[in-house]
């Protein structure tokens, strides 16, 4: 399997300042952002990268212009580097964000560690799947090959009755973002039985996606039932509108995340997400 690359998992519009800029109107714009800093360039050339903490520096000159302050140069990628070098990169010098260039040193994107964790997320799925193909062939003696393909999302038996919506916000999130998790499913004459995605198949139905990417695990014979098609069958469960969405409690994974805060902070976490989702 070739290694994912920079140019795969980077963000392509990108917002940057100019070299004219003063202290005080760059210092602005992160404020207004939720970024920690921003590639400097020119004439569409990566002159440098402007931090935070580097504008702390000199606060007592707000009038300055960023060309007289900053410094020159900085660590970038190339779109064909391996985002296991980018990941080496940011981690050895603690960066945040690595901007990418083309070969005339022009911006063409930026890669961040929130790129890079999506990269590793989706970089687990092969081993996960062998795991639940091997599951499904021992407990019901079948054989299954695998194979990619997008699927409609209207084609999709469920067999998890319940999902949470604190965490279908963070799915809603995380979709809008970029992270495409393929599903893991079995095809069946009628359609596609969901084995691993529940909270991303509503997350995509709310946002009206039509389709998804998605593991596709094909048996040997499609008269045998499985047994999360027999357990499907017995809950009623034959589309996405069947399964219900609870509103009043945490998923674990949020219980445990935001055992910590406040409960009116924790929500306000979720708060923050799905006004992220509306704006976008």
């Amino acid at each position: 399997m070739p290694d994912a690359t920079v140019g795969e998992y980077m963000i392509r519009k990108v917002h940057t300042v100019s070299p004219d800029m003063t202290v005080e109107q760059v210092r602005q714009e992160i404020i207004a952002s939720n970024f920690h800093g921003f590639p400097i360039t020119e004439k569409g050339y990566l002159l440098g990268f402007i931090t935070a903490k580097e504008l702390l520096r000199h606060v007592d000159k707000p009038n300055a212009k960023i060309r007289t302050v900053m410094s020159r140069g900085t660590l970038c990628a190339i779109p064909s580097m391996s985002t296991e070098d980018a990941t080496r990169i940011l981690f050895r010098y603690g960066l945040r964000n690595l901007p990418v260039v083309d070969e005339d040193k022009k911006l063409v994107g930026i890669i961040s560690n929130i790129d890079i964790v999506r990269s590793q997320i989706e970089k687990s799925r092969p081993g996960k799947v062998m795991s639940i193909k091997n599951f499904l062939e021992q407990q019901n003696g079948l054989r299954f090959k695998v194979v990619n393909k997008d699927i409609g999302i209207d084609q999709i038996i469920p067999t998890q009755k319940e999902v949470y919506m604190d965490e279908l916000i963070g799915r809603q999130y995380e979709l809008k973002r970029g992270l495409n998790e393929p599903l893991i499913v079995v095809e069946r004459r009628e359609g596609y039985l969901l084995v691993d995605g529940h909270h991303r198949m509503m997350a995509a139905k709310k946002l009206g996606l039509k389709d998804f990417k998605a593991i596709v695990l094909v048996p040997n014979d499609y008269d045998t039932k499985i047994g999360l098609e027999k357990t499907a069958e017995r809950w009623g469960l034959h589309s996405l509108d069947d399964v219900k969405i609870i509103e009043g409690s945490k998923h674990p994974f949020m219980e445990i995340t935001t055992m910590l805060l406040p409960s009116e902070e924790a929500d306000g976490i979720n708060q923050r997400l799905m006004d992220s989702v509306k704006d976008e």
